[in-house]
């Protein structure tokens, strides 16, 4: 039966998408009061009275949250609607009926032995509403997608939620990878006509209040709701104000037998780029590079161009690749910054300083080593238990009082999601990374300590 709802009921925002079927998985995100939820269950409603053989399962982590929640929800809207005539709400086993056949039931992943029992008195399961998604793992979610299936009618999963982690699956799965079956759409309090004034005043009070709360529960940006090691607020405003690179691209070289040639360096300008330009080199500025190379629990090699006079983060190298091509990228990149300091870590691999030094690479960091009694020199920043506390608690500082200083916008990301764990560890949060956090604590520890000369001509020691 086709159904006669004005126009006027729905948030504008959404009402385009009230009679989408080509998608499989509809993902509704965004912030507090935006009215993703109440429109999730306006939709619903009208699929199951306008489609035959159309049933709903609404799943939540949690099957005691629905009472209160989601089926409070469905109630809300029919008898707003005035259709209690087409519905039977069953409130003691959570379950509602319309008039047509059609159904919805309420289940918990708590208990996920029960989703096996799910059954309908007519028709076959086709829409799923996942609520609060980002409180499943993704191996639940992978549970009810599986249950979605058959050759009958087209099938789809409604997922709501608030964007808190940048680590979380759901990120991983819908925005950071091309998944052409979904159609996803953000929304914020400011999209919904329906609040009432004094609730809009109270989100708006969090802009000067707390500004990292504002942008991710207000604004929905992905961030981190814990105990961050960084000045979230700071980071969250600067988030706000970043303009992007210049221009992105590769180096592209010519190689001999004795080396890269300096003078063939040239950037290729490209949107896909592993380097991000934010100024470009000076002429007489020094300047230096922290590197992490893509050790154990991560997948990016990163560098980090800070200038000496300014402290800004001028240029970031950032992607996955192979530790030969990270060598040749890095002496590029440090030609181009008028041979600047590089400072790349020796934790996991110490064949990119190798490489680095192969090439001839100028001006590359080393550190005092002592082996058998004689004291020497080793390529790299070793990050230890010593060092680590001592970098990390530099950049809290520059974060905290020079934080304008940051340009990059996958590096604010990891600082934002960079937590103290349950065990007093500082740490990327579970699922995120950490290169970009290390790569430019390493750079300013180099950059202040820069001018303490080594023994070895055309190299700088820094750390004794």
């Amino acid at each position: 039966m086709r159904v006669q709802i004005p126009k006027e009921a729905f948030c504008p925002a959404y009402f385009p998408l009230l009679r989408e079927e080509d998608c499989r998985y509809l993902v509704l995100y965004g912030g507090a009061g935006s009215g993703k939820s109440m429109f999730a269950v306006q939709r619903l409603l009208v699929r199951l009275m306008e489609r035959p053989m159309c049933n709903l399962l609404v799943a939540r982590a949690v099957a005691a949250t629905h009472r209160d929640s989601t089926y409070a929800l469905f109630r809300q809207v029919i008898r707003r609607w005035g259709l209690e005539s087409l519905f039977r709400c069953t409130q003691g086993e959570l379950r509602i009926t319309c008039r047509n056949g059609n159904g919805i039931i309420f289940k918990g992943m708590d208990d996920s032995e029960k989703l096996k029992s799910v059954t309908f008195p007519q028709g076959e399961l086709t829409d799923v509403w996942v609520e609060e998604a980002s409180e499943l793992s993704e191996a639940q979610f992978n549970q009810l997608d599986l249950r979605l299936r058959g050759q009958g009618a087209k099938k789809q999963i409604t997922l709501t939620f608030n964007p808190i982690s940048t680590s979380h699956w759901l990120k991983a799965r819908f925005f950071e990878r091309d998944e052409p079956r979904a159609l996803v759409k953000k929304t914020t309090y400011r999209d919904n006509p329906f609040l009432d004034e004094a609730y809009v005043r109270t989100l708006e009070g969090y802009r000067e209040s707390d500004p990292y709360y504002y942008q991710v529960y207000c604004l929905g940006e992905w961030g981190v709701l814990g105990r961050s090691v960084f000045h979230t607020d700071r980071l969250a405003a600067r988030l706000g104000e970043l303009r992007g690179p210049l221009y992105r691209g590769d180096f592209l070289f010519r190689e001999t037998a004795g080396g890269i040639e300096p003078g063939s360096i040239q950037l290729a300008r490209y949107g896909g780029g592993f380097v991000s330009v934010y100024e470009e080199p000076r002429e007489g500025d020094e300047y230096v590079i922290g590197g992490d190379t893509a050790g154990e629990g991560s997948d990016f090699f990163v560098g980090q161009v800070l200038s000496v006079r300014t402290g800004r983060q001028v240029c970031t190298l950032r992607g996955k690749m192979d530790e030969d091509l990270y060598a040749r990228q890095m002496f590029c990149l440090g030609q181009w910054y008028n041979r600047a300091l590089l400072a790349v870590e020796a934790n996991y691999s110490a064949y990119p300083l190798r490489e680095l030094a192969r090439l001839g690479y100028p001006n590359q960091y080393v550190r005092r080593r002592d082996e058998g009694g004689a004291a020497g020199w080793k390529l790299g920043f070793l990050t230890t238990s010593a060092t680590r506390p001592v970098i990390l608690a530099g950049l809290v500082e520059v974060v905290r009082e020079h934080v304008d200083w940051l340009e990059d916008r996958d590096t604010i990301e990891e600082l934002m999601s960079f937590v103290r764990s349950s065990r007093g560890r500082m740490e990327a949060a579970g699922g995120a990374h950490d290169d970009c956090v290390m790569a430019l604590a390493i750079g300013y520890y180099v950059r202040g300590r820069r001018d303490v000369k080594g023994e070895e001509s055309g190299f700088c020691a820094v750390e004794r």
